[in-house]
């Protein structure tokens, strides 16, 4: 089976996990998402935790239904921000455009517009807790950010058969539950969860 790869938005750019027939290969961060293809050329399928495709307006077909399977942990899923509002110069402008639009969602339109100028037919929207949800079978008990959290994420990998090794050479310097993201991705881009939307 060909390479998989996971991406997550991290600080400083982007995590990604590899995998190769289900095991873990190797982590990296990359500064820019056509960075991180780059080092992907391999790459069968990468999966991305950014929305592709934004919307004229109202939400995502795909985040409303994210939000419904992902029960408690609903408000990972943020809503899609429409093209007009992300492209706005600043945050108060975005507002005028967008009343809802959270901060967050806004801080994540330069990385949605990095991936959708260097999208190739490789490349497909996964989110992460859609995928542990998937694999867990039921809802998660924990945020991503606790300690609990993670360690149950972990699990899931582990019985996915995606062991994550205690410490990375080319990822450790993220945030774990960006590496977490970025690992469940693989698992969820090989067709064997839910998290592909």
């Amino acid at each position: 089976m060909p390479a998989v790869a996971g991406l997550d938005a991290a600080r400083g750019g982007w995590v990604a996990v590899v995998t190769e027939d289900g095991s873990f290969i190797r982590a990296f961060i990359a500064p820019t998402f056509r960075d991180a293809l780059a080092e992907l050329a391999d790459a069968a399928v990468i999966g991305v935790d950014i929305p592709i495709g934004l919307p004229e307006s109202g939400a995502r077909a795909a985040d409303v239904a994210a939000r419904a399977f992902i029960g408690p942990r609903r408000s990972s899923v943020f809503a899609t921000p429409t093209r007009a509002a992300i492209e706005c110069p600043s945050y108060a402008e975005a507002r005028r455009v967008l009343p809802s639009l959270s901060a967050q969602s806004y801080a994540l339109g330069t990385k949605i517009l990095d991936v959708e100028a260097d999208l190739d037919d490789r490349v497909c929207e996964v989110h992460p807790e859609v995928s542990f949800t998937a694999l867990a079978g039921r809802h998660l008990r924990h945020s991503k950010r606790s300690w609990n959290g993670q360690m149950e994420r972990r699990r899931l990998l582990a019985g996915a058969g995606i062991e994550l090794p205690d410490e990375l050479d080319g990822g450790g310097a993220a945030a774990a539950d960006d590496v977490l993201d970025a690992a469940v991705v693989p698992r969820s881009s090989s067709g064997s969860s839910m998290g592909m939307l």
